[in-house]
């Protein structure tokens, strides 16, 4: 080996330990709990040095999670790079296929369908399950990641929408008339007959809640645990077709054609937020993950981006037609469908950017609707010649919580979490604008803050100016105002005050026994008279 390969080598080595710990570093930062204690200024040796026995501790614990979350946690998911003039929206879907692992490519299949579509698609929680929904009645349950389909029924019946419940055991469609539910084998096992002329559903796994929008413009709530109707509120809009759930209150968000966006809950018969976003109908509604930014599209070629906690515009993008949907992944890519066309764009909830992120066509059918699978980097594809899906890197979360979803769960698993979820099941009460507002202590209107500070300082002014007028009342003469002689004044003052009292006590008690004392003169007297002879009684008067 030469001198100037083993130097580079020993440089480029050398580069990578560098910023290997500086990711370290990084990272032991991130996991900090706060600043340390400063021991030095501390005089007591004793509590000096259990202090840093306890520092050493929780620096060791953050020297171990940031090894373990190296390797187990990672928080950067894998993004495309261009190099020089390069451009990540030219990209395409064959050659991102070339350089990603075996597990990843598979994943990536085009299912020709031309006779039932279009289709729409839905994904479970876990990201396990894909539903299909064609608009001809037809719909399928696979397992997609494997390939495999759990069932197929053909319904004979317009579908408009479909989605999952809780798990893979049961799914809904909306179709003619009605909402079906059906469970993994396809069977029909509920016709909702509630739920009229449906266009689109929901599903809040939370509040285990169905809910369903339709021609007639009634925004409807099912539980779907015992079966009862929770609430049912009338838009007064018209028809609506675009209804998307805000993952972090389960407030609904609906798009109408006046260009307004409502915004429902079940326990109000009004909406809580209703602002104007589009000049002309709504075509699609988006909300990320956190619920603080929605993205909308309507009819006038505008997709724009909201800031949902000061409820006003951020910024906004054109596109060549009217968007048909809109979807944002859980790390906040912007996947935006029109015609043959999809777009991924990167940070564009933050700050508006100039290039899309990927770019696609399809090269069969015109899109119907579009899904970001969780915790892939997948995006599901309905369009009018079957389904499709794609790969975007940087799409999916890439740790997931057991609890919550288990992409690998078991069957036993599954019925645990089945368990649990209906355990920790919500009242459709606590859905909320600002769900941080339940556990906390409720703050009183400002106008009656204000009148009971008013009330409190008048009272102060009133025991300030009683207090002055007793100390302007004392006559402070010399040697009048002893201690001794203002306690004897007290006490006469007492005296005097009870002596009337005193002297009635007195004088009844007195009369009580003078009545008494003559009461017994006088029996004793008529004892006498009767034992006396009656010769000597003329003698007693």
């Amino acid at each position: 080996m030469s001198e100037p390969v083993a130097a580079s080598k020993a440089s480029s080595a050398k580069k990578a330990k560098k910023s290997h710990a500086k990711d370290d570093k990084e990272r032991r930062l991130r996991l900090q709990r706060g600043q340390g204690v400063n021991v030095k200024s501390i005089k007591d040796k004793k509590l000096k040095g259990r202090l840093k026995h306890v520092e050493k501790i929780v620096r060791e614990a953050q020297e171990k999670a940031a090894k373990v979350s190296e390797w187990l946690l990672p928080s950067d998911t894998g993004i495309l790079e261009a190099e020089g003039i390069e451009r990540t929206y030219n990209f395409k879907q064959e050659d991102i296929l070339r350089h990603v692992e075996v597990g990843a490519a598979q994943k990536v299949y085009d299912l020709r369908l031309p006779d039932l579509g279009p289709y729409r698609v839905d994904f479970t929680r876990n990201g396990r399950f894909m539903l299909l929904g064609g608009r001809k009645g037809h719909l399928a349950l696979m397992d997609w990641s494997q390939s495999q389909l759990v069932c197929e029924v053909q319904v004979a019946e317009t579908s408009k929408d479909v989605c999952f419940l809780h798990n893979e055991l049961f799914f809904a469609a909306a179709q003619k008339k009605y909402v079906y539910i059906y469970d993994k084998r396809g069977v029909e096992i509920h016709c909702l007959k509630d739920h009229l002329e449906p266009n689109r559903l929901q599903f809040l796994p939370h509040h285990f809640l169905l809910c369903s929008v339709g021609d007639a413009g009634i925004l409807r709530y099912q539980d779907t645990s015992h079966g009862a109707i929770v609430a049912q509120h009338k838009t007064k809009l018209g028809p609506c077709t675009v209804m998307k759930q805000n993952p972090h209150n389960a407030v609904l968000c609906l798009g109408h054609n006046n260009g307004c966006v409502t915004m429902w809950t079940p326990n109000i018969t009004t909406p809580v937020v209703k602002m104007l976003c589009h000049r002309g109908p709504l075509s699609a509604l988006a909300v990320n993950v956190s619920g603080t930014h929605m993205v909308s599209a309507g009819v006038d070629n505008q997709i724009k981006v909201w800031d949902i906690r000061m409820m006003r515009p951020l910024h906004a993008y054109f596109s060549y037609s009217p968007a048909i949907n809109v979807e944002i992944s859980q790390k906040g890519l912007l996947a935006v469908g029109y015609g043959r066309k999809v777009q991924i764009w990167q940070d564009a909830l933050h700050s508006k950017q100039q290039t899309p992120y990927m770019s696609h066509s399809l090269v069969h059918g015109v899109m119907e609707g579009f899904a970001f699978c969780p915790y892939e980097d997948v995006l599901g594809i309905g369009h009018s010649e079957g389904v499709s899906t794609m790969l975007v890197p940087g799409a999916g979360e890439p740790n997931f919580d057991s609890f919550v979803a288990n992409p690998f769960q078991s069957r036993r698993e599954r019925q645990e979490q089945e368990v649990h979820m209906l355990l920790d099941k919500l009242q459709p009460e606590t859905v909320v604008l600002d769900p941080d507002v339940i556990g906390r202590v409720r703050k009183e209107p400002r106008e009656v803050q204000v009148e009971k500070r008013r009330q409190e300082e008048e009272a102060n002014r009133l025991r300030r100016k009683q207090a002055e007028e007793k100390n302007d009342s004392k006559a402070r003469m010399k040697g009048k105002n002893r201690p001794s002689k203002r306690h004897r004044k007290k006490q006469t003052n007492v005296i005097e005050e009870k002596r009337p009292e005193v002297l009635k006590k007195m004088r009844d008690e007195e009369k009580r026994r003078q009545d008494k004392q003559a009461r017994m003169q006088k029996l004793e007297q008529d004892i006498a008279i009767g034992s006396a002879p009656r010769a000597l009684s003329r003698f007693y008067k």
